[in-house]
């Protein structure tokens, strides 16, 4: 056979294709940006050869869950997710995103918008084109997946929130979205949890998003209710689904609050149920506790909760709230007020049902990470090592293949990104390599901000992004437009 010269070879891995195929072992030849061979490329050769022995090769990891849209600009080497070997981002996740916001935001940035950006400066992207455009004109580290988000539809068009939309601005926002989706976006999120959005009717967001059809797009749902309402929430979010005749992701599935702890044996019967009639599917972090906008009502619920950022009283980042209270000497929720505008983790959730949630079949995961955060949920940094470290091989809740599928194949599928998330020849060159033996995440609630550990090597379309326990400078990510 005549001898093969790579741009890039990776020698000797344990190859985990992402298919949920058992694993084989073998050499990987990158040509480009595409994967040109896989199997025995002893007599080849390469510009840059990597001896993988002892490690695993696996498709690039897929976060089906972010909030990455301002960091893919302000911190392009995008350190917490490739250091992860995080390969690609869906961003523009709970309704929330960057654009299209008419013009600068003055004044306070309404939550959860202030989850992207709280002094309202990168919010200067009226157009989701223009978005696109200097996501292309200035790529980040990873390639990017993007969702328009109904509550910022809602706070271009709207001038209050707590009302449902006339028809003149249903109108518009669909006009937006229908802009969004032909500029590049693969979909729409909502956030209904959330106060912009929440009165929202489900007729009215079904109307926004009638034009997901004609762009093949997704849509992916913070649904309106994850307690008690779990049941009535995720019907609503199965009808939005049929009705419009679009695909449907459940966002970062849980049952939170003590009454509801179990619920995940009820509500994921009726997701499968579901996913016989109409395609669904959903994805979840593996922790216990949540992270969002802090509130008093999100608060009492929970057994404890921990300031992750303040921006009028920075020092309380990383506290526990019922700390800070008492340091204040203020009334519980008078002490909240003054936090603002401020977010936080909440343990609401219980360990059993996570387990329930990550070890269904049609679970991809998430790490749904708040990357502007003073003192971040560890999740940011941590997430996909802990499903590969203390989940899979640990506790041994599934097997390695398993949870390569969970961050790999099925998000690819789910999301429509073609030639991503598999090791296959003529496939793009997404690889991420790693010790199955030693890796894990390292990133505490009291030390949020650390890279894992185990993580060798991330490549992103052919180029090696992080390498050696930092990033290489290289920027070689891309925008996913449109689903096939």
């Amino acid at each position: 056979m005549k001898q093969q010269h790579f741009d890039l070879l990776v020698r000797n891995a344990t190859i985990i294709d992402g298919t949920g195929a058992a694993r084989t072992s073998g050499d990987i030849g990158l040509q480009g940006e595409r994967i040109a061979a896989i199997g025995r490329l002893d007599r080849d050769q390469a510009d840059i050869e990597i001896d993988a022995s002892g490690q695993v090769a696996a498709p690039g990891f897929i976060d089906a869950h972010t909030h990455d849209d301002r960091l893919m600009l302000s911190s392009p080497d995008m350190a917490p997710k490739v250091s992860q070997g995080v390969t690609t981002v869906v961003a523009g996740n709970c309704g929330i995103s960057l654009s299209p916001i008419p013009g600068a935001m003055k004044g306070r940035v309404p939550p959860p918008l202030d989850l992207l950006d709280d002094e309202g400066k990168w919010f200067r992207f009226p157009a989701f084109r223009s978005y696109v455009e200097e996501l292309m004109a200035h790529p980040a580290a990873t390639n990017c997946g993007l969702l328009v988000g109904h509550t910022s539809l809602r706070v271009a068009t709207m001038d209050r929130f707590d009302r449902p939309a006339t028809e003149t601005e249903i109108g518009r926002m669909q006009q937006l979205a229908r802009e969004a989706l032909a500029a590049g976006a693969i979909g729409v999120s909502t956030g209904l949890y959330y106060e912009p959005a929440n009165a929202a009717p489900t007729e009215e967001v079904i109307e926004i998003c009638r034009p997901l059809k004609e762009f093949n797009g997704i849509y992916c749902t913070h649904m309106r209710n994850e307690a008690e309402q779990v049941m009535d929430s995720l019907d609503e979010t199965f009808h939005i689904g049929k009705a419009l005749d679009v695909p449907v992701v459940v966002s970062h599935h849980k049952v939170v609050g003590l009454p509801n702890h179990g619920r995940s044996k009820e509500t994921l019967p009726h997701i499968a149920q579901a996913m016989r009639q109409q395609p669904v599917c959903l994805d979840c972090y593996p922790y216990v506790a949540s992270s969002t906008i802090l509130s008093a009502g999100r608060a009492k619920i929970c057994s404890k909760v921990i300031v992750s950022s303040s921006r009028p009283l920075p020092q309380y980042a990383g506290m526990d709230l019922e700390e800070v209270v008492r340091k204040m000497g203020l009334p519980y929720e008078e002490a909240i007020e003054k936090l603002q505008p401020a977010s936080a983790i909440y343990f609401s959730m219980d360990e059993a049902d996570v387990q329930r949630i990550l070890s269904f079949e049609n679970t991809m995961v998430g790490s749904d990470g708040l990357p502007h955060d003073m003192a971040p949920h560890p999740r940011l940094w941590g997430c996909f090592p802990r499903v590969l470290g203390h989940y899979s091989r640990d506790l041994k809740l599934f097997p390695l293949e398993t949870a390569v599928r969970k961050m790999t194949g099925l998000p690819a599928k789910t999301f429509g990104l073609k030639d991503r998330g598999v090791l296959k020849v003529g496939a793009f060159a997404d690889i991420t390599l790693f010790d199955p033996e030693t890796v894990a995440e390292t990133a505490t609630w009291e030390r949020p901000i650390q890279a894992a550990q185990g993580i060798v090597a991330t490549i992103v379309n052919g180029a090696i992004v992080w390498s050696d326990g930092r990033p290489t400078g290289n920027r070689a990510g891309r925008v996913l437009a449109h689903r096939p």
